[in-house]
């Protein structure tokens, strides 16, 4: 059994019931002005040229507190909502926490920089507009000609305008009181892109959160650690958990464009080596895209040993793809026992469990068909029949709590597998502006996360998801949107269409990148029509999940009136369907259809 945390850690400062101690910034405003006078360290951020800016933590506070005398200068008071569509990380940083000092509640989006199906782009970001109440968007003037027609979809939003007019000097001093439970930012999620939901993340919950996974999970030292990150900073793990933390507990972090990372991956370890990173963090689909991409010569450059943690999390963990990184990575000097599974989401801030850093990757052995039946029943690797490999996420962080409960509500005892749900100062209020879908996950204090999984020894090991969303390249898919774009095109039969996931192991690509191979999830498509339009319907499809959703479909399978299962009240049966196609059910009724490569 693994201990808690390690000892360094056992000597924690008492909490409050805020989850802090008493010496912890309560906001982040507060964490931002402690570290005004800090003029050594701070922020690199790697420019798509390959230079570098460095921001001092001076620099920051100076910036931001200027970025935010702007904000009230145009009328923005404390509360009101800022959309923010900036791709630089410099200008977004700067001006995501200029909007914190100010008292305004920044709302991070997606920047899109071509005009392909950017309609569908418009009315997502017009569609969270609304739903925040942004009375303004803020973008720079490169991005401005890609956003701007969402000003007259919105008859609320009062204007559009840059950061290039948030020129020096300061219109006027800044004067704003930000308390803890104030609104610090939204945090849309990215599950559903004809509906994403704004959860509510108060400044409490993110000092909370950033204790939680700095202090007691990270083990932080701030006079050595260094943060390394490609992670995006519209999402929540690039912006808390290498912004907002770090600023939280005085940690210089340096920051790679995500599409520099697409282009070259092995950019994400270069830097590592250049700067000596102690953390980073990344999807399972990233390990494995650097495992496939870098040969042996490109290693002979390269010093890993400077790793003290190196995080996984976002999408589901795959053991081999863990082990095939730190087998090809070991010349190097990089330590498997850097590795930190952890398990979260932004309903919880960001992290809910962290495994013990310092111990590795823990796993179970487990037979797939006791999985099914939800008693998972640990097995030896390599037995007869296969097993199923589970990662463990660790477990949940002190003043929090996690628990597992069946579908009446019952908590479970260990390794029976259930829902996860989870409590403590980290849990956010809500979604904003969403009280029925508020109290469908949060009830009575604890969060249902919709997850399945398990408990053992106090850890938690996911297993799927009760909802049956589907995650991608760490983004989230609800199937319902996939579904209902599908059942809009003429000959398929509207509603009867499913849409889920399957882990699959082979090559693929993603906007013309090669995404390497390995074990990761992917998206199927079935949809009845009648079979005499099965060739065209199946390219169809394809081109209409990807005009609208941004997704490539691994299959798509045509099939015949009456073959998708479905429920007594009519309802599509996505594990059973899904189950059939793993079975080859649907090979037998309909035409085989090519896999995307």
């Amino acid at each position: 059994m693994h201990p808690r945390f390690p000892m360094q850690n056992m000597d924690s400062p008492a909490l409050s019931a805020a989850g802090i101690p008493a010496d912890f910034p309560p906001t982040l405003a507060e964490a931002v002005c402690r570290l005004r006078g800090d003029t050594a360290r701070g922020f690199v951020f790697v420019q798509p040229d390959g230079t570098e800016r460095f921001c001092s933590f001076s620099d920051i506070h100076a910036e931001a507190t200027r970025r935010g005398a702007h904000l009230v200068a145009k009328g923005l008071k404390k509360g009101d909502r800022l959309a923010l569509v900036i791709p630089n990380g410099d200008e977004f940083v700067l001006s995501f926490l200029g909007a914190v000092m100010a008292g305004v509640v920044p709302v991070p989006l997606y920047p899109q920089l071509t005009f392909k199906n950017v309609e569908a782009y418009h009315e997502t970001v017009a569609h969270i507009v609304r739903a925040s109440g942004a009375r303004f968007i803020l973008t720079t003037a490169s991005t401005r000609p890609f956003v701007e027609p969402v000003v007259a979809k919105v008859d609320t939003l009062a204007g559009i305008f840059t950061t290039e007019e948030l020129a020096p000097p300061a219109p006027m001093p800044l004067d704003v009181t930000v308390e803890p439970q104030d609104l610090a930012f939204l945090q849309f999620t990215s599950g559903s892109t004809s509906r994403p939901k704004g959860v509510a993340v108060t400044h409490a919950n993110l000092a909370a959160n950033s204790y939680a996974f700095m202090v007691e999970g990270l083990g932080k030292d701030s006079s050595v650690d260094k943060g390394v990150s490609w992670l995006p900073l519209f999402h929540d793990m690039g912006l808390i958990g290498f912004v907002i933390g770090p600023l939280f507990t005085d940690i210089p972090v340096v920051f790679i464009p995500t599409a520099s990372f697409v282009r070259a991956p092995r950019i994400w370890l270069d830097t590592i080596n250049k700067h000596r990173g102690s953390i980073t963090y990344a999807p399972n689909f990233a390990y494995a895209l650097v495992t496939k991409r870098l040969k042996d010569k490109d290693l002979a450059s390269l010093d890993l040993s400077c790793m003290r943690i190196t995080g996984c999390g976002a999408e589901p963990i795959q053991a081999r793809t863990l082990r095939d990184f730190a087998q090809k990575m070991s010349p190097v000097g990089f330590k498997a026992t850097s590795y930190l599974p952890s398990y979260g989401m932004a309903e919880a801030t960001l992290a809910i469990t962290f495994a013990p850093h310092g111990t590795g990757m823990r796993t179970d052995c487990v037979d797939p068909k006791s999985v099914q039946s939800r008693e998972p029943r640990v097995v030896a690797a390599g037995a007869p029949g296969g097993a199923s490999e589970i990662v463990s996420c660790g477990r949940p962080f002190p003043g929090h709590e996690i628990a597992i409960i069946d579908e009446q509500g019952k908590r479970l005892g260990d390794r029976k597998i259930g829902q996860i749900i989870t409590r403590g100062p980290s849990i956010t209020s809500g979604y904003y502006n969403e009280p029925e879908l508020t109290a469908a996950s949060f009830q009575e204090g604890w969060l249902h996360t919709g997850d399945l999984g398990y408990l053992a020894d106090g850890e938690v090991f996911i297993c799927g998801r009760l909802k049956d969303i589907i995650i991608i390249r760490g983004r989230n898919f609800y199937p319902q949107d996939i579904e209902w774009v599908v059942s809009e095109l003429p000959g398929v039969r509207r509603g009867n269409v499913v849409a889920f996931g399957v882990t699959v192991n082979g090559e693929r690509q993603v906007d013309g990148q090669d995404v390497g191979d390995g074990l990761e999830e992917q998206l199927v498509v079935c949809a009845e029509a009648f079979q005499s339009d099965a060739a065209g319907l199946t390219e169809s499809i394809r081109n209409a999940v990807t005009s609208e959703l941004g997704l490539a479909a691994y299959r798509v399978e045509i099939v015949p009136q009456g073959a998708l299962p479905r429920t007594s009240s009519g309802k599509p049966q996505r594990r059973k369907t899904k189950q059939m196609f793993l079975d080859g059910a649907f090979a037998r009724t309909a035409p085989a259809t090519e896999a995307v490569e």
